[in-house]
């Protein structure tokens, strides 16, 4: 008796590619709901922004102010200042992008330097949300997700850091 022969099922082999080809990342086509959101978005910033410009964030004397430019439009004065008599860690922010907004870069770092950064940020994601939604993709980032975190938490941190400064500097 001789033995069986065992017959293995084996695939072809791969048609030969170059050695040398990467494989091509594929983006995510951005769903209607999420194009929607990303023109709320640039749109809403559009409105921060000419509300900023439309500020006076100087005083009668012509001085640049450093906070309160958000009682102009209604807003109630800072309760987290007024309660403990120092400045909360977004006090000088509307005052900031208002002076940006006004072409004066000096005195908006001046009143809150992470509210310059965030509105230079502001500013450059307006184009970017419209440039996202014509193409159906996100620019230059993979995960909208994980970009979006990033940026909350970077700004964050660098809000409080630039708190405790003014606060151990005794800026108030």
């Amino acid at each position: 008796m001789q033995p069986e022969k065992a017959t293995a099922i084996v695939p072809a082999r791969a048609l030969p590619t170059s050695r040398f080809q990467d494989p091509v990342a594929v983006l995510p086509v951005l769903n209607r709901w999420v194009r929607g959101t990303l023109l709320v978005i640039a749109f809403g910033l559009v409105g921060v922004f000419g509300i900023a410009w439309w500020l006076d964030p100087y005083d009668a004397e012509g001085k640049a102010l450093r906070s309160e430019t958000h009682l102009q439009i209604g807003l109630p004065p800072c309760s987290f200042r007024y309660l403990t008599g120092i400045p909360c860690p977004s006090c000088g922010m509307t005052t900031s992008f208002a002076l940006l907004m006004h072409g004066d870069l000096a005195n908006s770092l001046r009143a809150n330097a992470v509210g310059t950064v965030l509105a230079v940020f502001g500013l450059a994601l307006i184009p970017w949300s419209l440039a996202s939604v014509l193409c159906r993709r996100t620019l230059f980032i993979m995960s909208l997700e994980r970009a979006s975190t990033w940026i909350v938490v970077v700004f964050v941190v660098l809000l409080l850091t630039r708190w405790l400064v003014v606060l151990g500097l005794g800026f108030f």
